[in-house]
């Protein structure tokens, strides 16, 4: 298991850089992180959410500093750029959380390419060069954290997420590899599968939803996302290589090859109901 070599050093803890670390799970993992001693380096898209983020955690934390990069994910020099200046000013993190990531479901006959596309380059492709970008400094500082949030539709297929599903997917295939390519490194890999959280991004996902989707996505309820910002750091802090909160995430982490006939048998019936030729 990887540790965090500041911990053990007396020094102080090693900065925690974040994608997507503007609102919602991000967000939630910077205040966790803040409240144990590290300083942040937060990614996101929106200059102002950034600079809101920023003076709500210096103002509930006023002994951390707090950098903020406007970078789009899915701009591979853009994230290389940003995180080589966050090095340059910080130093090498003690962790990286790759948690950017877009949402918008439809159909696969009626989504436009361009949905398949941006849903790749940002959730897939922006945690792969954030990752391979800040694992370099952090193997040559000694070791540290590598966390992917990533979801439940890299289990089986959800009827509706024919763009979405595929990112996480190949997240999960990522975090399989680096969790052991890393580990003489002293690098830890967690890959996180949060529960429905009640974040802006799951308001905007809504807006696309086809009806047999909100079906069967209906019912799990949703976490704060302060509770699930708990459990991932808690699973990662221990080395845990899966943490999926909740009975349901739990369940499918641990059995979802066996659950998978079921659950698509289960979703046909609904995506009947609701078909119309």
């Amino acid at each position: 298991m990887a540790r965090d070599p500041d911990r053990t050093s007396g020094q102080k803890p090693r900065p925690a850089f974040i994608t997507g670390g503007s609102s919602g799970i991000g967000l939630a993992l910077a205040e966790r992180l803040a409240g144990k001693g590290h300083d942040l380096a937060l990614f996101a898209r929106r200059r102002g959410a950034l600079e809101e983020a920023r003076d709500s955690l210096v103002s509930k934390f006023p002994g951390r500093r707090i950098e903020i990069f406007s970078v789009d994910v899915s701009e591979g020099d853009e994230v290389g750029a940003a995180v080589a200046a966050a090095v340059e000013r910080m130093g090498a993190p003690g962790w990286a959380i790759a948690n950017a990531g877009i949402a918008r479901p439809g159909l696969f006959m009626e989504q436009p390419l361009e949905d398949h596309l941006e849903q790749m380059r940002t959730n897939y492709f922006g945690a792969l060069q954030f990752s391979r970008d800040c694992v370099q400094a952090m193997a040559a500082a000694g070791g540290g954290r590598l966390v992917f949030v990533s979801s439940g539709a890299a289990f089986f297929g959800i009827h509706g997420y024919s763009a979405y599903a595929p990112s996480k997917f190949a997240m999960r295939g990522l975090a399989e590899v680096l969790r052991v390519e890393l580990a003489p490194h002293d690098i830890s890999v967690t890959l996180a599968y949060p529960p429905d959280t009640d974040t802006p991004q799951l308001v905007m996902e809504s807006k696309t939803k086809p009806a047999a989707t909100k079906a069967i996505t209906a019912g799990g309820g949703l976490w704060p996302a302060g509770r699930v910002a708990e459990k991932i750091v808690a699973g990662a802090d221990r080395g845990k290589f899966i943490v999926a909160p909740g009975l349901q995430m739990g369940l499918l982490a641990r059995f979802h090859s066996v659950l998978a006939p079921a659950l698509r048998s289960w979703q046909a019936g609904i995506v009947r109901k609701h078909h119309t030729p």
